[in-house]
This record gives C-alpha cells, structure tokens and sequence, in this order.
C-alpha cells in the first residue's frame, strides 16, 4: 500500500483540523513536531491502495517566519518530505486567503485548494466559480464545507488524482513590469542552456527577484554569475521604479495581493458586500456593470481627443521646422543628387518619424497614467468577457489601445500576453486598430469627400470601423489558425494609488525613445529607399521639353518661342485666365507626374496596376498604397507628386482634395480607406512583428493574411457602391 503525505496548509481559523477530521474519519492525533513545543496534529485514512497520512500544519498567514508556528510550517513546507498541500481557504474572506495561496504556488510543489466554508459563503451570497478558479491557476479547487461534509469525497478523489499524476506548475502571474523582468532572467539563463535539478529556471528567476538566499546561495556559485549579475540588477532597478519602492518585502507583498484581487474579481461573485477602503469604493464605480463600460468609453475618447488635438500643435512646428531644414540645407547643396538625397529623403524621414513624436508621447502618458492610477487592469477587466467573445483576452486590450497610437510599441505591449497562441492572434489583429499614421489619410480623404461638418463623424466611424473589423478578424482567426480551447486569465487589481512624476517621466521617455530608436531607423532607411525608386532613373528628355515650355512662358519670350505660349496654354487646362507663375506651376507640377510616371516607382505602379484595378485603383492610387509600405504617412505625398500638385502639400491641402475628388470616384475613394485601414501598417512594424512573433513563418503568414483581406474587403466595397450606385 502506497503512503501518500498531505500537507494542510491555511490561514488560522479556516477550518483545517475540521477538514482533516472530516476526510480521515474523526481520528486526529495532536502530537508536537520534534524538538519543539508546537502542536503537530496528523490524521490518517486508507482508500483504494493508499494510505493518506494528513499532517495539519499550524495556521499562518504568510510564509514569514515571524512566530515559532510560522517557522515550523515554512521549515516544513521547504524540508520536509511530502506529496501534496492541500491548501485549505475560507471562502467567506477569499480575497486575503489567497495571499497564503500565491506564496504556496511559489514553493512550485503538487497543490489542491479546498475551498472551506462553502456552507457559510452560500448564506452570505457568496458564490465561487471553482472550475474557473481550477483553469486559472492549474490547481485544482474544490467547494468544500467541513462543517456539514459536503464534496468531502470529491476533494479525497482530487487529492490521489492530483498526487497520482506528474506536477503541473500553478499559474502565478506577477504584474507586466514583473514578468517582463522575470522573461529577461528566464531568457538569459535558457540562452546559457542553464539547469538545475531542484530549480526550474522560473523559479530562479523569482528567487532572484525576491532576494530569496537560497536561490542567492545556488546561483552565486555558478560561472555564469557575472553575466548575470548586471542583468539582475538592471531588473531590480525597473522593479523598484515601477514600484515607487526599494522595499522589496512590501512589493512581494504588492504583488501577490494585486494577484489576489484580481482572482477574486474573475471568480467570486457577491450578492451582498460591504465595502470598507478607498479602493472597494471607487471599484464599486469604475467596473460598475452598468457604469464602467460607458466611464471606459468616455476615458477612452478624452485621452484620442488630446492626442489628435492637443498633438496637433507641436506636429505643425515640428513638421514646418523640418520643411524649413530642407530648405535651407538644400540651398547649400549645389550637386542635385545630393540635395534632392539630404533634402527629400534624409531630412523628410527623419522629419516624417519626429512629426508624430508629440502624438505618440500623449498617448503613452495617458497609458502610462491609465497604468500607474491601477485603472488600466480595471479596463481589461471590463472588456474581458466581450473579448472573450471574440477568441481574445482583457490583457490583449492593452497592446489593441497602443496599437492606436503605433504599431511598433503595440506589438511589443504584447509580450504581456503568456500564451504563445493569444500572443499571435493580438499581433494579428493590431494592425486593424489605425494607427496615428494613418491619420493623414484619412483626412484627406474624409474632407474630399464628406461636408466638413461630417468628416469628424466619418473619421470616428473609420475607426470604430477598423476596431470591429480587427474583432472579427480574430474570431476568424480564432476558429481557423490559432484554435484552442479559451484560457481563462486574471489580471492583476493592484489599489488605486497616485502616479508618481518621476515614474511617468520615466515610462513617456523610455517609450518615446524607443519609438524613435526603432522606428526611426527603418522608416528612415525606407523614406531613402522611396527617395531612390521615386527618384531614378532620370528622363532628359521629359526634363528639356518641360524645361523649354517654361521657358517660354518667360516676359523674355522672343517671337519665336510665341508659338510654344499657346501650344503650352492648351495642354494647360486653366492656362486662359490664370497669372504667369500659375502657369508655370502647372507646367512643373505636370513635368513631376511626367518624370515620376517614368522612374522605377512609376513603373511598379503600372505593373501592379492590373491587381488593383478590380478595386477601382488606378496606378497612381497602386503607387500609393506601395509606398505606404513604409508609412502610412507617405501615401499622402506620394498622391500629390503623382497628381501634380508636388511633394509638400498635406491631408488638409484643398487643391489636392479638388482634384482626387475629381480624378477619382467616391467608390475607388471608400476602397482606398479601406485597402489602407486593413493591409500592412509599415516596414518597421513589420520587422517588430517578426522580432516579437519569433518565428518567420509567421511574418509571412502577417503579410499574406493583411493583402489578402484588405484586397478582398476593398473589393466588397467597391463593387457594392457600384450596384448601389
């Protein structure tokens, strides 16, 4: 007969000695463990081919060992020789019964929850969803009440299944800034192909971040502890800035008690509760059934309005100083290749990426206060059964709301996400949330179209639009490529506290500069690729026709160039009637459309022009979305190059919405935003992705998946506005 050791762990006065009454028959035996006075109560019961011997540990309320009861159940629960802890929890007070519980998930040992007091909490209203509870942290929890012996038999059954099988680890998630420190260590040490027999190299990690000796004592030992030593202490230092504290105790602490709060918030549900701090106050408000989603909302539309509004301003500085840059370097430049290269692609990429600096910094501030305030995991909370809906998870809303901001810090929010295969459907689907980027786009596009009056109306309808269609995306993906069963999740509940300056400076600088690090350097190296192909080759024969047509049209016209006037008058449509210097605009605009319509850019649009004629795009609108490849913002340059209007006019320009509108149809127009609403959002996103998803296939499968959409969408509503025309 096998001897099975249980181990009873639990808060003071959660009914332990009753439950191992209960189970064993009524045959508790109080002894005193060796060599100390503390009472030591065991009981034993044969079943099956086992015989479970129950040791009832004294109550604790953490694994500190500040009383000699304390020490004895650590001693025990770190040395001593058994199978299993059964965890036992009142399930009148989860929420505090669960510090004990995250403490006990960190020893990584074979563990059930026996959810006591099932009896009690059901007269209090307390109902607790224990399969849940089960799948969120792989332990199995069972509703149990000693008192009257309900689901004794069932939690005996779980006890031999579980001690039975092999160890699967509890899921103990620590907060975003944690776990990424923890992914860091976890990282360094599988790149060192580091193992341990006793450790797995999670737990070290912890132990490490918790300034556990034992683990301290283990890896200090090790060669590769100089390599890691630099990497800790980097970790320490963001935990302790996210912390706002060097008291690593108190943010053990912090941690399991958000962790706490959070699972109660996923798995108990009360009919009648008191609420007795600040924070229960507030919650009682924010993730309100009826109130938190509205209150979501309004947050929500108040953080894009600063960041579209109030960004506007320096955008407008920043992209006229950039303008005025160009300009004067290019001046000093007499070597036209060399100007057009600094002028139009070095300076105009640098300048394209600094534009949305401002934007991008608003939106992480107010993320970042979002975040500091503990309202952001109140707002996944939130949307998490409804992203449940869709195959998604309330983690993926953070990653979905950067991504409204910028892909590439978006991709990279994911990395919150622990399941490989929700990971990848959120990064799938971030490119439906239209990034800041697209913005100019859409603009030119809403005033061309709409009365002024409704192109705000139009804009947040693309929007909203683009999010829903990112929605159905993922359920698509959901049932097809990334199936699986759903996994439920908590998110961390931490107290509401106020942000501090030095943490929020320290979160909108270290974001920003990365944007500007990595994006950057990609959409500046394709800004100068766009330069190249839009650029090249030259045409000298279109550049001396143009040349002596302007020249014509010059006061110092001789008789014979008279001719060449009014030849240039009629291939210039407004000639009659229109000044000198508009003439002459017209004839340079007309000479770029000439010139760009035979570089290699020009080219690529003629020959990918037959794959998008099905969705009303001509070759000009096909160059377009080509170079918004490298950034959405591009497409609207590029339009007017190709439209002869010159490569400085903006979303807002009113000759350019003149003449799209009268060069292309409201159904190629509607196409358009849609083609770009949907498809790739630009080359250094891309390339984050393919960092993030770790795998090319799936960079590939990004690609293949967006094209693909967006063509067959834009197709839908350009022949469905056509029927309806």
């Amino acid at each position: 007969m096998q001897k099975i050791v249980i181990a009873l762990v639990g808060q003071p006065n959660v009914g332990k000695s009753h439950l191992a009454n209960a189970m064993s028959g009524s045959n508790l035996k109080i002894g005193n463990f060796a060599g100390v006075t503390v009472e030591k109560a065991t009981a034993r019961l044969k079943t099956e081919d086992f015989a479970i011997e129950f040791i009832d540990l004294p109550g604790l309320y953490s694994l500190e060992d500040f009383s000699a009861d304390e020490k004895v159940t650590k001693d025990f629960l770190q040395k001593g020789e058994y199978d299993l802890i059964l965890n036992v929890v009142d399930s009148t007070n989860l929420e505090r019964n669960l510090m004990l519980t995250t403490e006990l998930m960190e020893l990584q040992r074979k563990m059930v929850i026996a959810l006591n007091m099932d009896d009690e909490a059901i007269k209090e209203g307390i109902d607790i969803d224990a399969e849940t509870m089960s799948k969120i942290l792989s332990v199995p929890c069972v509703r149990v009440s000693s008192k009257i012996k309900t689901n004794i038999e069932m939690l005996i059954n779980q006890v031999l299944h579980v001690t039975k099988n092999e160890f699967i680890a509890p899921k103990l998630v620590y907060s975003d800034e944690v776990e990424e420190q923890l992914q860091t260590i976890v990282r360094f040490l599988e790149d060192k192909h580091f193992t341990t027999p006793h450790f797995s190299n999670r737990q070290i990690a912890v132990g490490l971040l918790w300034q556990k000796r034992e683990i301290y004592a283990l890896m200090h030992e090790q060669p590769l502890y100089v390599e890691l030593h630099p990497i800790l202490n980097n970790a320490l230092g963001h935990v302790y800035m996210y912390a706002q504290s060097e008291d690593i105790e108190e943010i053990i602490n912090r941690q399991h008690g958000a962790f706490s709060a959070g699972l109660s918030a996923e798995v108990l549900h009360v009919t009648k509760v008191i609420r007795k701090n600040l924070t229960q106050t507030i919650d009682a408000i924010l993730i309100h059934k009826l109130l938190g989603l509205p209150i979501f909302i309004f947050l929500m539309w108040g953080l894009f309005q600063l960041t579209f509004t109030l960004g506007r301003i320096p955008m407008d500085w920043i992209e006229a100083s950039f303008g005025w840059l160009a300009e004067t370097v290019g001046n000093t430049i007499d070597n036209e290749a060399m100007k057009s290269l600094i002028a139009d692609g070095i300076i105009a990429g640098v300048g394209s990426v600094v534009m949305f600096l401002p934007n991008i910094m608003i939106l992480f501030l107010g993320i970042a206060l979002l975040e500091t305030t503990g309202y952001m995991s109140r707002a996944a909370f939130l949307l998490d059964g409804f992203f449940h809906k869709f195959g998604l998870h309330g983690k993926s809303f953070v990653p979905l709301v950067t991504g409204f901001g910028c892909s590439v810090p978006a991709y990279m929010a994911a990395r919150t996400l622990k399941n490989k295969k929700d990971r990848l459907l959120t990064m799938f689907i971030i490119g439906f949330m239209s990034c800041g980027a697209r913005l100019p786009v859409y603009v030119l596009f809403a005033g061309a179209f709409f009365e002024e009056n409704m192109a705000g109306n139009v804009l947040f309808g693309i929007y909203i639009t683009g999010a829903l269609l990112g929605l159905i995306a993922a359920k698509i993906l959901r049932v097809s490529a990334f199936k699986g069963e759903d996994e439920p999740f908590v998110m961390e509940m931490p107290k509401y506290r106020l942000p501090s300056l030095k943490l929020l400076w320290f979160v909108v600088y270290s974001k920003s500069l990365m944007y500007i690090k990595k994006a950057g350097t990609f959409i500046l190296m394709a800004s100068m690729l766009i330069w190249f192909i839009s650029s090249y080759p030259k045409n000298s024969l279109i550049e001396e026709e143009y040349t002596t047509k302007i020249e014509a049209l010059q006061p110092s016209v001789t008789e014979e160039q008279s001719n060449s006037i009014e030849e240039v008058t009629k291939t210039v449509e407004e000639d009659k009637g229109t000044s000198l210097e508009e003439a002459t605009k017209a004839l340079e605009n007309e000479k770029r459309e000439k010139l760009m319509e035979h570089t290699y850019l020009g080219m690529i649009g003629r020959t990918i022009e037959p794959a998008f004629a099905p969705l009303g795009f001509d070759w000009k609108m096909s160059v377009a979305t080509f170079s918004g490849l490298a950034a959405k913002e591009v497409i609207v340059s590029t339009l007017g190059v190709l439209y002869s209007l010159g490569d400085g006019v903006k979303e807002d320009d009113g000759s350019l919405r003149a003449i799209i509108t009268a060069n292309i149809s409201f159904q190629s127009a509607m196409a358009f935003i849609v083609f770009v609403m949907v498809y790739l959002p630009c080359l250094a996103a891309t390339a984050v992705f393919a960092k993030e998803a770790e795998e090319t296939k799936y960079t590939v499968y990004l690609v293949i998946f967006t094209f693909a959409t967006a063509w067959v969408l834009a197709f839908i509503t350009y022949q469905g506005l056509m029927l309806l025309a």
